[in-house]
C-alpha cells in the first residue's frame, strides 16, 4: 500500500465541497434520524427506570439507518456523472480512493452526530454528552463509514444499489453496534471509563479489522 495524505484527503475535500453546496448528505442523515427519534419517543415509554437502558438502542438504531441514506451516496454522483472512470484513471491506488471516500463520509456523520446528540438528550433525557460517549461515537462511526464505503463501491454497479447497500452493509455493521449500545448504555446507566472500557476496546478491534479487510477487498471492487 502506497498511501499519500496528499490524494487522500484531495478525494475527501471533493465530496465535503459538493457537500456544503448541495447540503444532501448531512440534511438527510439529520432528517431521517429525527424522525426515528420522535417515532420512538412516542412509540416507547420511557421511565426513570429504562430509559438509560432503551435510550442507547434507539440512539444507535436511528444512526444506523440513517448512515445508509448518506453512503449510498458515497459513488453514485461520480456514477451518474459520468466520472467514475476518471476517478479509477487518477494515478492514485485503490486504497487512496477508499480512505479518502471513508474520510468524508466518517466527518459527515460527525457533523450529524454534533446535531443529533443535543437533540437526543433533550428528548429522551438521556445524557449522552459525555467524553466516554464521544469515544465511543467516533470509533462506531469509523467502523460504519469504512464498512459503508466498501459496500457502496460494491452496490453502485448494481441495478438495485439503494437496495443492495443496506441489505449487505447492516448485518455486517451489527458487531459495531451492538457494542456502541453496551458501551453507551454503561456510561448512561451512571458507569465510566472502567464499565465502558471492554465495550471501546472490542469497538477498536473491529474497526482495525474491518479496515484491513475493506483496503484488501476493495482493490478488486469498482469493476464493471
Amino acid at each position: 500500500m502506497n498511501l499519500r495524505l496528499g490524494p487522500v484527503w484531495a478525494v475527501a475535500k471533493k465530496d465535503l465541497l459538493l457537500e456544503v453546496r448541495n447540503r444532501e448528505i448531512v440534511i438527510s442523515l439529520l432528517v431521517f434520524s429525527g424522525l426515528v427519534f420522535i417515532i420512538f419517543n412516542f412509540a416507547i415509554e420511557l421511565t426513570s427506570a429504562n430509559k438509560d437502558t432503551v435510550g442507547p438502542g434507539v440512539l444507535w438504531v436511528a444512526v444506523a439507518f440513517a448512515s445508509v441514506l448518506g453512503l449510498n451516496r458515497s459513488f453514485i454522483i461520480e456514477k451518474d456523472g459520468n466520472a467514475l472512470d476518471g476517478l479509477l484513471l487518477t494515478p492514485v491506488g485503490r486504497d487512496t480512493i477508499l480512505i479518502g471516500k471513508t474520510v468524508g463520509n466518517f466527518i459527515f456523520m460527525a457533523v450529524a452526530l454534533v446535531v443529533l446528540f443535543p437533540i437526543f438528550t433533550a428528548l429522551f433525557d438521556v445524557n449522552v454528552l459525555k467524553i466516554e460517549v464521544v469515544v465511543i461515537a467516533l470509533l462506531t462511526i469509523l467502523g460504519l463509514s469504512t464498512v459503508g464505503t466498501m459496500f457502496a463501491a460494491l452496490s453502485v454497479n448494481t441495478r438495485a444499489r439503494e437496495i443492495m447497500l443496506p441489505v449487505l452493509f447492516l448485518p455486517i455493521a451489527i458487531p459495531i453496534l451492538i457494542s456502541a449500545v453496551e458501551g453507551t448504555a454503561r456510561v448512561t446507566e451512571g458507569g465510566g471509563w472502567g464499565d465502558a472500557l471492554q465495550w471501546i476496546e472490542i469497538l477498536a478491534a473491529f474497526d482495525v479489522v474491518f479496515i484491513v479487510a475493506a483496503l484488501l477487498a476493495f482493490q478488486f471492487l469498482l469493476e464493471d
